[in-house]
């Protein structure tokens, strides 16, 4: 099992600030990944969302169980990953439990369920301590990276 830190999650994924959604990865291993999102007030979102009672939108903590996958794919799976791109195409059963504030710890764990060529059927839970705040089952295709 390795671990990432957010040197080596830039190397692995595009996403940058103010929407890159991990801040590091605790395990990754063949169809698996451990990961974790620090929440702190000064979060670009909380702002708007909401002003008097802030808390991390859902679409992010699912955005966020998707980077994971990502992180996963392109650790474990991909032979070149600086060619490649991973793409959402899908999100089922998505179930939000609880609310994510500023302070939390988000830690992700999202399993590969199969790959079929270039296509990807995934597994997302989150949790802020012992409580699982959401979960999802979601589907992405590798696609090759466009050149400018």
């Amino acid at each position: 099992m390795d671990e990432l830190n957010i040197a080596d999650i830039k190397k692995l994924i595009p996403h940058r600030y103010p929407f890159l959604l991990v801040d590091r990865v605790l395990e990754v291993e063949e169809g698996r990944i451990l990961s974790l999102k620090n929440l702190t007030v000064n979060e670009e979102f909380f702002n708007g969302h909401f002003p008097d009672r802030p808390m991390m939108p859902g679409v992010l903590q699912v955005e966020a169980m998707a980077q994971s996958g990502c992180l996963m794919m392109m650790h474990s799976h991909i032979d070149d990953p600086e060619e490649s791109l991973m793409v959402f195409t899908g999100i089922n059963k998505a179930k939000f439990r609880k609310s994510v504030v500023p302070g939390d710890q988000l830690i992700m764990e999202v399993t590969l369920v199969n790959q079929r060529r270039n296509f990807i059927n995934m597994e997302g839970t989150a949790t802020v301590g012992d409580e699982v705040v959401c979960e999802l089952e979601a589907s992405a295709a590798i696609v090759p990276k466009e050149e400018e």
